[in-house]
């Protein structure tokens, strides 16, 4: 007896000419690794230097681990893929690249909201930062963050282990919930229900609570009688906005372009690997290098090396 397990799975074709096949595999290849160093820097600095050990940076080092899950998730099977010019995917495999790319979703939004939060408390309540940020309510905050997407990410992908499939081809490029709920030829709807409500949770109470922030911030700010407390905030916050508005229309699109058959699968594609590829090469030079008091360590970090092989 066939079970999901035993099924091979095609995913759909990256459409590259064989003269193409190692220039791709090259420039996937040194794309994750250039993410995994730049997030292994952010990390390791934010680790190593006491001086960092703040909430704002605590938050922050979440992010870095988010994206390495999301890079993970992605580029190796893609690139082992382009090089074995081979598109199948075992059944377990898919559902496990799954997991992480919702995983790896799901903690982006949430993770920038956290530090929406933290910016909000920290411009709009700055006498009362240090109590309500403290190391017990930072230490909850993360806990329940990563608890929330985990749990909710879990039952949503257990929710396709109820059926057989029938049918072995992924409609995506990588695999994830809506191309794994096609494969289904029964009833699906309570997961599609589930789906929406993951979808109103995740991209809709952050975005909500985002909006709710930066209003609030904005309007602290043009308070504020320091032109340079002003745009300092300011630059500060619009980068985040930049990035979590960047995030969460690529998402809402993808998701979208899942739902109606009518939408172009290259707009799909396009949508959908900009989620994956280009979060996790800027968040750590935004938020890592160009944070003043990470870019000091880390440029101080590399001209000690310097000098001591002089």
């Amino acid at each position: 007896m066939y079970t999901n397990s035993t099924y091979m799975l095609t995913m759909e074709s990256l459409v590259i000419a064989p003269s193409g096949v190692y220039p791709a595999f090259l420039f996937g290849t040194l794309t994750y690794c250039f993410i995994v160093f730049c997030n292994v820097t952010v990390l390791s600095t934010i680790a190593l230097d006491r001086k960092l050990h703040k909430p704002m940076f605590f938050l922050l080092f979440n992010m870095p681990i988010n994206d390495l899950i999301g890079a993970t998730a992605f580029f190796p099977q893609q690139v082992v893929s382009i090089l074995a010019q081979n598109r199948s995917i075992s059944y377990p495999a898919c559902y496990l690249q799954a997991l992480l790319v919702h995983l790896y979703g799901a903690g982006s939004l949430t993770i920038l909201t956290g530090m929406a939060y933290d910016r909000y408390i920290a411009i709009c309540c700055p006498l009362r930062y240090n109590s309500i940020m403290s190391s017990n309510n930072l230490m909850k905050i993360i806990i329940f963050m990563w608890l929330l997407v985990i749990t909710l990410i879990v039952v949503l992908l257990a929710l396709v282990t109820r059926f057989k499939i029938c049918r072995t081809t992924i409609v995506d490029i990588y695999c994830n919930n809506p191309s794994l709920v096609r494969l289904i030829c029964d009833d699906t709807r309570i997961n599609n229900y589930y789906g929406l409500l993951i979808t109103v949770v995740f991209q809709g109470v952050s975005l909500i609570v985002v909006i709710f922030t930066y209003i609030q911030i904005l309007l602290t700010c043009v308070m504020n009688k320091s032109s340079d407390a002003r745009s300092k905030a300011i630059q500060t916050c619009g980068t985040h906005l930049v990035v979590f508005l960047f995030l969460e229309f690529n998402a809402c699109f993808s998701l979208i372009a899942h739902r109606f058959e009518q939408a172009a699968p290259s707009l799909r594609r396009a949508f959908g690997v900009s989620v994956m590829v280009f979060p996790p090469i800027l968040n750590p030079l935004i938020y890592g290098l160009k944070t003043k008091e990470i870019r000091q360590n880390v440029l101080g970090f590399y001209k000690r090396k310097v000098s001591s092989v002089k």
